[in-house]
């Protein structure tokens, strides 16, 4: 396994969307494991291919080591333990929201270290994603984990999670984001 850069907002693969996993093999599964090392040492949660320069609808979960209070069903079987789910690899993953009730709270992003905003999402979700071997899995989760999930599956999309901010929240962040913009071009120009 090895440590992956995690890029930073101004970078332009985060604004791209990702192509469909079609190749399970064995290369998927190193990068999976890159990725869940590279989220782990970076004290995340969540971790997009996009973060770390793919444009691949693929992305990492792990919720296990919080406090948090949240429901799921895998498969239909209902709050499994999380040391059998986690750290939870999607590929290709589909969201269907259900609408209400919709909550706020407050969200941060690996590719925008320090910075956070007050943000809108549907409190539960389905998803629909193929597991590391290209089997199909269905989820139902609220909480944490359906924000989660929809903040790393907008990412395989080309949407950050400033895109969603509260008007509020962006404004008391505009000076450091156009400070990380302003650093991670300058980084870019650097080394092309």
């Amino acid at each position: 396994m090895a440590l992956l850069e995690i890029l930073t907002y101004g970078h332009p693969i985060l604004r791209k969307a990702g192509e469909p996993v079609e190749t399970f093999d064995e290369r998927l599964k190193a990068l999976a494991w890159d990725m869940i090392e590279t989220m782990h040492a970076a004290e995340g949660i969540g971790l997009a291919a996009q973060q770390v320069g793919l444009a691949l609808q693929f992305c990492v979960v792990d919720l296990r080591g919080g406090d948090w209070t949240f429901d799921y069903e895998l498969n239909g079987a209902a709050n499994p333990p999380l040391e059998l789910i986690m750290p939870l690899v999607l590929a290709n993953p589909v969201v269907t929201a259900v609408p209400e009730p919709v909550t706020t709270a407050s969200e941060g992003c690996l590719s925008f270290p320090e910075i956070h905003g007050e943000i809108d999402r549907p409190e539960r979700i389905h998803v629909r994603f193929r597991d590391l071997d290209g089997g199909t899995q269905l989820m139902t989760c609220n909480g944490l984990f359906s924000r989660c999930i929809q903040h790393e599956v907008d990412h395989l999309n080309g949407v950050l999670f400033i895109d969603r901010m509260h008007r509020s929240s962006l404004t008391e962040i505009d000076r450091d984001l156009k400070r990380l913009k302003k650093q991670t071009r300058k980084q870019l120009n650097a080394t092309s």
